[in-house]
């Protein structure tokens, strides 16, 4: 299978767009992306992008992304957060999410930081297997928090 991975462009965003869907439905929150092409043009490209993307290919139909951002640690300094990897369902199994991900295990390396981190979903079983098969580590004891919009409105109306 012919496939490249390369950085994405703002042409891509709405293909981008349609593959952070799909996740979100095989995440079973099929209503909770909010983001439009618009944002992630706007966010991703310019004077100051808040992320950057990799995209897998194949014919100029995008069937794979990785979104990574910058994040500081009191600890190890600048990271990498790797905040989606996402390969086309019917295009598991064929390399594109390994390749992705040694791309964005590259871009750490030449980044100069002292770790990628990222989320995995428990349920997520392959997801789970793939990055402990890699060498990665999953924290035990660490739990995801998040204030939504309506909790952060919440909150600092309350103060």
């Amino acid at each position: 299978m012919d496939y490249i991975i390369r950085d994405a462009v703002v042409g891509d965003m709405p293909q981008v767009l349609t593959l952070i869907e799909e996740l979100a439905l095989f995440e079973k929150e099929p209503d909770a992306v909010d983001v439009t092409v618009e944002d992630l043009i706007k966010e991703g490209f310019g004077e100051k992008p808040l992320f950057h993307c990799f995209v897998a290919e194949i014919n100029n139909e995008l069937v794979g992304l990785a979104l990574v951002y910058f994040r500081f640690s009191t600890w190890k300094g600048r990271t990498v957060h790797l905040e989606d990897l996402i390969v086309r369902e019917s295009m598991r199994g064929s390399g594109i999410g390994m390749a992705l991900y040694k791309r964005v295990m590259k871009y750490g390396m030449e980044k100069g930081v002292k770790r990628v981190e990222w989320n995995v979903l428990d349920w997520n079983k392959p997801a789970v297997n793939f990055y402990l098969k890699s060498g990665a580590k999953i924290l035990e004891g660490w739990q995801v928090v998040q204030m939504d919009e309506h909790g952060l409105n919440a909150f600092v109306s309350k103060m």
